[in-house]
């Protein structure tokens, strides 16, 4: 006596279903993989580890000249402006390159500190171990960037409170869009930082 159709079809629609589910199941697990890997490469890229500067030994300061950055900061839409016009910013003031300071800043920053000031400010800091920890946007066209860096210069040509060769810096710049571009612009945020000796 043969198997009525539908018990035939229900003996082989049930492997099939288990098959397909289990290849399910194995897919998902193979794509859970590749996304955390995916995802771990592409954190590592724009998060670079970020280095202790208490850890660098006097001579090797000011440390790492690129700019870096927490996640919290990577993660904001305006990093990667940040980024550029910070390493520009730092770039300029390691190379002695007036000119190309006063294309990161806005005309009351350049008219604060005219070319013979900034060189005499200037004339034996080097900066690095720059880490952006956080970006704020404020009000339209304006926002703030909180963050640290090294400075090692002649203690003759440090701030009178603490003539040291080394010093840790932790700042906020304000930031103003001036016609499409973000420049670090003069105020009281910028004007007091906290700042203690290497």
């Amino acid at each position: 006596m043969h198997p009525a159709p539908d018990q035939e079809r229900q003996r082989w629609l049930l492997p099939v279903i288990l098959v397909a589910v289990v290849a399910a199941a194995a897919a998902a697990m193979v794509a859970r993989e590749l996304y955390a890997t995916v995802a771990v490469e592409r954190q590592s890229q724009s998060a670079p580890i970020l280095p202790s500067a208490s850890a660098i030994p006097i001579s090797a300061q000011p440390g790492p000249r690129d700019v870096r950055a927490t996640q919290d900061a990577t993660g904001h839409p305006l990093y990667e402006t940040v980024r550029q016009l910070l390493q520009t910013y730092f770039d300029a003031i390691n190379g002695k390159n007036y000119a190309r300071w006063k294309t990161t800043v806005t005309e009351a920053r350049v008219k604060d500190m005219p070319e013979d000031t900034w060189r005499a400010a200037y004339r034996t800091t080097q900066d690095g171990s720059v880490v952006v920890y956080r970006i704020e946007t404020g009000p339209v066209s304006n926002a703030r960037i909180l963050l640290t860096f090294v400075s090692k210069q002649d203690p003759a040509d440090a701030p009178l409170e603490l003539p040291a060769e080394c010093i840790r810096w932790n700042v906020i710049f304000p930031l103003t869009e001036v016609e499409g571009e973000w420049r670090i612009d003069a105020g009281p945020t910028g004007a007091s930082p906290q700042h203690d000796r290497c």
